[in-house]
């Protein structure tokens, strides 16, 4: 690992309360994610993908904690690194899930004359590393996704970690064109839908935007009573 990669040092409890779960083996979230990890890197694996994104209909549906849980819980497997890369510029969460100190970051990358290896961010999870984003975008998110150096960025961190899976953190798809200038930089997309909350033709309209992309599933999250299919369900 580049000795400027920053070593982050997590507090495992302030982490619990912030809903990471997936640290803690006595949890019972823990067996979700893993039955989730393994059927994303079953298809991510059968189908020579190496990225996917994390998106969601509408704003406040979780994606960001599920995002943060599900890359811990791959990065678990002992054949797999992860990289995960917070590209909501309207509300990046990532950094405050894993409790990191406002410094460089994506905007800062794109701004300024930096390296990539002065944003990343090794949070002292085997196997995980993080690309966060500290400070929110006003405006012009698309025009950012889609600058040379945004494109830069992504290709260069693909040829970098050549055996990880790279995972985005995604603004929510009805919330602008974020999803539309971004789609190549992923090989798939997981939808987070947020039970009670998203109405089903909210669903429809994302699911019409990403048709051209390849969908690995939807998560059914905050849901009151748990489905038969514990919230998930595998695109075949």
């Amino acid at each position: 690992m580049s000795p400027k990669i920053k070593i982050h040092p997590i507090d495992i409890e302030i982490l619990r309360q912030r809903r990471i779960v997936t640290l803690h083996k006595d949890s019972y979230e823990l067996n979700f994610f893993k039955i989730l990890r393994t059927k994303i890197l079953n298809l991510l694996r059968k189908n020579n993908w190496h990225s996917f994104a994390i998106t969601a209909p509408t704003p406040k549906t979780g994606k960001a904690l599920i995002a943060a849980n599900l890359a811990i819980a791959m990065a678990m497997d002992m054949n797999q690194s992860v990289l995960l890369v917070d590209l909501d510029l309207a509300e990046p969460k990532i950094h405050w899930y894993f409790d990191l100190i406002a410094e460089n970051g994506l905007k800062e990358y794109i701004l300024n004359d930096i390296s990539i290896d002065e944003v990343l961010v090794a949070p002292e999870i085997e196997r995980l590393l993080l690309l966060p984003n500290f400070n929110p975008t006003p405006q012009g998110h698309s025009e950012i996704l889609s600058s040379p150096k945004m494109r830069q960025l992504i290709a260069q961190l693909k040829i970098d970690y050549p055996d990880a899976i790279i995972m985005f953190n995604l603004a929510p798809v009805l919330l602008g064109d974020d999803i539309l200038v971004s789609m190549d930089y992923y090989d798939a997309l997981l939808m987070i839908v947020e039970d009670s909350k998203n109405t089903p033709n909210e669903i429809k309209e994302a699911l019409k935007v990403v048709k051209n992309k390849q969908l690995l599933g939807t998560i059914l999250n905050k849901a009151e009573m748990l489905p038969e299919s514990q919230g998930y369900y595998e695109n075949a």
